[in-house]
């Protein structure tokens, strides 16, 4: 009787070129989600405003308003880091992988093999310097980036499917 095996993971710490590339992949990806976050916010105040339901005051447009009020300039800004740090923590959590990550063969895992907590997610994302944290990587023999240092994780890259 014959078992079919699936290839392991390989132990292989991500370079510090695949990172580079999944994080180009994420970037499109992040900037289409906040400006589809960003829209709806914009497409909501314009159609309270069509049906008088809201002002923006002495302000010109929405995006004055945004800018301007000393409520709306605040929470929006906090809204559109939200949407990004969720699309992270989501996906790193849930599954190990974003889409960039899948595309380029990487997955983000515990030394153990399992998926990282959110509290892990938030130290990465905080000691990441926006991926300046990966340009570590190309210094330490082990590939490993600043923020995989810190939170406790790895990047690694996954077999080749057969």
């Amino acid at each position: 009787m014959t078992t079919l095996h699936k290839k392991p993971l390989h132990n292989k710490q991500a370079s510090f070129l695949r990172r580079l590339g999944a994080w180009f992949y994420d970037g499109l990806i992040i900037i289409a989600i906040e400006m589809m976050a960003a829209g709806i916010v914009i497409a909501s105040l314009d159609m309270l405003t069509y049906l008088d339901l809201f002002s923006y005051g002495k302000h010109l447009d929405v995006s004055a308003f945004l800018a301007a009020d000393p409520i709306w300039s605040k929470i929006y800004p906090l809204y559109l880091s939200a949407v990004f740090i969720g699309f992270f923590a989501f996906f790193w959590t849930k599954g190990g992988q974003t889409l960039g990550m899948r595309a380029w063969k990487l997955r983000i895992q515990n030394q153990n093999g399992s998926n990282i907590t959110l509290t892990q997610s938030f130290i990465r994302m905080g000691t990441s310097a926006f991926g300046l944290g990966n340009l570590m990587a190309l210094f330490d023999r082990h590939n490993s980036s600043f923020q995989d240092t810190w939170a406790k994780c790895e990047v690694i890259v996954l077999a080749k499917a057969n």
